[in-house]
Parts: structure tokens; C-alpha cells; sequence
């Protein structure tokens, strides 16, 4: 797979998890798609803070400084407007 699809992939798996869960963090993110994939998929964080950081530049995703429920202070992203209308899009091309 070229390194294109992976993070195209990557991204759009991102943006599903945040339109379904709303806002998370980065690790929150992680457990969510292993969960939702039964383990079958695994994010490394060498993968997940870049693809979130180019989203965030992209305007796809938000972000905000939270504390977490263990009380550390860590980036909460949410989907924006642009970013919904990326998950549209990406959904329609894999309809297509």
C-alpha cells in the first residue's frame, strides 16, 4: 500500500472516531479504533500525533488543552465543519 493510502486511511479513520465520539485525545483516539477494529489495527504514536498535528493545519480538526480523567493535561480534538465535509467525501470515494 502506498504511503499516500496509509495515511489517507489513517486520516479518515481519525476523522470517524471523532465524528462518532465527539471530542478525544490522542490516546483516547488510539483505543477507540483498536477497540472498534477488535485489536485488528494498531496506531503507533510515531503515526497518530503527525496525522493529527497535519489535520489540525488542515482545518479538519480543532483542538483544545484539557485535563483528562486522570488529571493530565493533554490536546482534546474535535471535528470542525471542514472536517465533516472531508469524512463526507472520503466516504463517497470509497462508495464509488
Amino acid at each position: 500500500m502506498a504511503r499516500n493510502d496509509l495515511q489517507g486511511s489513517l486520516d479518515l479513520l481519525v476523522l470517524k472516531t471523532l465524528s462518532q465520539r465527539g471530542q478525544l485525545h490522542g490516546y483516547g483516539i488510539v483505543l477507540h479504533i483498536q477497540r472498534a477494529s477488535n485489536e485488528l489495527l494498531q496506531v503507533e504514536e510515531g503515526s497518530i500525533y503527525p496525522a493529527l498535528h497535519r489535520m489540525e493545519l488542515s482545518g479538519w480538526i480543532g483542538a483544545v488543552w484539557a485535563l483528562t480523567e486522570t488529571n493530565r493535561n493533554a490536546k482534546f480534538y474535535k471535528l470542525t465543519a471542514a472536517g465533516r465535509k472531508q469524512l463526507q467525501q472520503a466516504e463517497q470515494g470509497l462508495s464509488s
